[in-house]
C-alpha cells in the first residue's frame, strides 16, 4: 500500500495503459474473422502503424535491460551495434519489404514457413524444417524478453521475480491470444510512442546525471575504465563486428520483423513506414547505447549489466519520482511489444505449419489461441531459470535466423534458381556449422554467424544449382524477363 501511495503516477498510468490494451482487444477480436485477420490484419494496416510496430517489436527489453547496460562491458565500440540496428531496418524496408509483401499477397502466404513453402515448389519439408526453427528461435527469444520483463517488474515495483513473470505472463497473454495481429500492431503504436519518449527521457536525465558528455575523457585516465576508448578493450572488434552483425542481420529475415511487411495495405505505404521505422530506432538506439557508458560514473562494481537502466531508473538522484514512474510504464511496453509478436509468430506458425498440414481443424482460430496461451507459458517456466543473459539468448536466437533463412528468403526474394532442396541443405549444414563453432570456442576470434552464414549461402547455390526445381505459375511474374510482381502488385490500390 505504501508503495501505492507514493508512485500512484505508475499506478494510475499502468491502469490506464491496461484498459487501452484491454481495448485493443476487443477491437482487434471483432478484425479477427478469419485467418488472414487473425494472422495478418487481412493485408489492410498502413505503413505508420506498421512502422511504429516494426520499431516496437524490434526494441524491447533487449534494448531497454539487455542493449543499454553493454555499453558499461564493451565501451564506445558498442555503438557500433546501434549503427548497423539502424542500417538493416532501412534496408529490410527497402529490399525485402516490397517484393515479400507483392509474393506472399500473390499467394495467399500467412507465414513465413507458408511463403517458403510456396516459394520452393509446395515443398513440405521445406515448411516443416522453416516452422521448427522459427518455434525454437521463437522460445529463445520469448524466454529472453521474459527475463527481461521479471527483472524490471522486480526492481521497480519491488515484487519477487517469479511473480513479476507470471503477471507480464498473464496481461499478454489476455490482449494477444483474444485480438491477434491487429490488436497486437495497435497495442504497439501506444507502446512505440512510449519507448521513445522514455529512451530519450533516459539519455537527457542520465547524461545530466553523469555531468554531461564532456566528462566522458575522464574516463581515458582511469585504469579500470581506459578500455572504454580502446575498440578491443570490452571484446575483441572482430567479435564485436560479428554480434552487432548477427543481431542486425536478423532484421533483413526475423519472422516477427518481415511478417509486418504482409499487412501493409499497398505498395505505396511502405515508401511511409521505411522513414517511421528509421527514425524511430535511431532515437531509441543511439538514446540508449551510451547509458551503459555514463554509468560509470553513477554505479560501481556492476557484475550483471541487465541490472544497469532499472537500478538508474529507480534512483531518486536522477530521476524526480513522476519521471522514475513514467519511465517503469515505457519500460513494460517495451516488454509487452516484443512478447505479444513472439508470440504471435510462434503461435501462428505452429499452428498453421505444423499442425494444419497433418491434422486440419474446422476451429484454425481457437487452436491458434490455444497456442499462444501454451508457448506463453512454457516460455515464462523457462525465464524462471534462465539459460542467459537478454543479450547473449536474442543475439543466438538471431544468429539462427540468419544461417537459415538469409539464402532462403533474401536470395530468395532475388535469384530465381533457388530449390527446396537447396533450402534444406543450406538450413541443416548452417546450423550444424554455427553449433559446432560454438561448441569448439571460434566464437572467441570469429562470431559463429560468419562462418556459419557462408557455409549456408555456398551450399544454397551449389545444392539449387545441382538440384534445380520447376517454377510455381506465380513466380513466372516475379522477376525480371517475366514481369515484375512487385512492381505489378503496386498497383493494386
Amino acid at each position: 500500500m505504501d508503495w501505492i501511495l507514493k508512485h500512484w503516477v505508475a499506478c494510475g498510468l499502468l491502469l490506464i495503459y491496461t484498459g487501452v490494451l484491454l481495448h485493443h482487444a476487443a477491437v482487434g477480436r471483432r478484425a479477427s474473422t478469419g485467418i488472414e485477420g487473425y494472422y495478418v490484419g487481412a493485408r489492410n494496416l498502413s505503413g505508420l502503424a506498421i512502422g511504429i510496430s516494426f520499431v516496437a517489436t524490434f526494441a524491447s527489453t533487449n534494448s531497454y535491460i539487455g542493449h543499454a547496460g553493454k555499453g558499461y562491458a564493451y565501451g564506445l565500440a558498442w555503438l557500433v551495434m546501434a549503427g548497423t540496428i539502424v542500417v538493416f531496418t532501412y534496408l529490410s524496408w527497402k529490399y525485402v519489404a516490397p517484393r515479400l509483401r507483392a509474393f506472399t499477397g500473390a499467394v495467399g502466404a500467412v507465414t513465413v514457413p507458408d511463403y517458403l513453402a510456396r516459394r520452393y515448389g509446395e515443398n513440405a519439408a521445406v515448411r516443416t524444417f522453416a516452422a521448427l526453427v522459427v518455434v525454437l528461435a521463437s522460445l529463445l527469444y520469448l524466454v529472453a524478453i521474459f527475463k527481461g520483463a521479471g527483472t524490471l517488474f522486480e526492481v521497480f515495483l519491488g515484487i519477487p521475480y517469479e511473480m513479476a513473470v507470471f503477471v507480464t505472463l498473464v496481461i499478454v497473454v489476455l490482449y494477444t491470444s483474444v485480438g491477434g495481429f491487429v490488436s497486437v500492431v495497435r497495442t504497439d503504436v501506444i507502446q512505440g510512442v512510449l519507448m521513445m519518449i522514455g529512451s530519450v527521457t533516459i539519455f537527457l536525465f542520465v547524461t545530466d546525471a553523469a555531468g554531461g558528455m564532456t566528462r566522458l575523457p575522464e574516463l581515458a585516465e582511469r585504469e579500470e575504465t581506459a578500455f572504454v576508448f580502446d575498440p578491443n578493450g570490452g571484446i575483441p572488434f572482430a567479435v564485436l563486428l560479428g554480434i552487432a552483425f548477427a543481431g542486425s542481420l536478423k532484421l533483413l529475415v526475423d519472422p516477427r520483423q518481415i511478417s509486418r511487411f504482409y499487412a501493409l495495405r499497398d505498395a505505396a505505404e511502405i515508401r511511409k513506414g521505411i522513414w517511421v521505422a528509421v527514425f524511430g530506432l535511431i532515437a531509441i538506439q543511439f538514446c540508449l547505447f551510451p547509458v551503459g557508458i555514463y554509468a560509470h560514473f553513477l554505479l560501481e562494481g556492476v557484475t550483471d549489466t541487465d541490472t544497469i537502466i532499472p537500478t538508474l531508473v529507480n534512483d531518486p538522484a536522477i530521476f524526480p519520482l513522476w519521471v522514475s514512474d513514467f519511465l517503469i510504464v515505457a519500460i513494460v511496453a517495451a516488454a509487452m511489444s516484443s512478447i505479444d509478436s513472439v508470440l504471435l509468430v510462434t503461435a501462428s506458425t505452429a499452428y498453421n505449419d505444423l499442425v494444419r498440414p497433418r491434422r486440419a481443424s474446422a476451429s484454425p482460430l481457437f487452436w491458434t489461441r490455444a497456442c499462444v496461451v501454451g508457448f506463453a507459458v512454457l516460455g515464462a517456466l523457462v525465464a524462471l531459470r534462465p539459460p542467459g543473459g537478454i543479450v547473449e539468448l536474442t543475439i543466438f536466437s538471431g544468429s539462427l535466423y540468419a544461417v537459415c533463412f538469409v539464402p532462403a528468403i533474401l536470395v530468395g526474394l532475388y535469384w530465381k534458381g533457388g530449390s527446396g532442396a537447396g533450402v534444406l541443405a543450406s538450413m541443416t549444414l548452417g546450423i550444424a556449422v554455427l553449433l559446432a563453432w560454438l561448441v569448439l570456442g571460434g566464437s572467441r576470434f570469429v562470431h559463429e554467424v560468419f562462418p556459419a552464414l557462408a557455409v549456408s549461402l555456398a551450399v544454397y547455390v551449389f545444392v539449387s544449382r545441382m538440384r534445380p526445381q520447376a517454377d510455381p505459375d506465380w513466380m513466372k511474374h516475379a522477376f525480371p524477363g517475366g514481369g515484375n510482381l512487385a512492381a505489378d502488385r503496386s498497383q493494386d490500390h
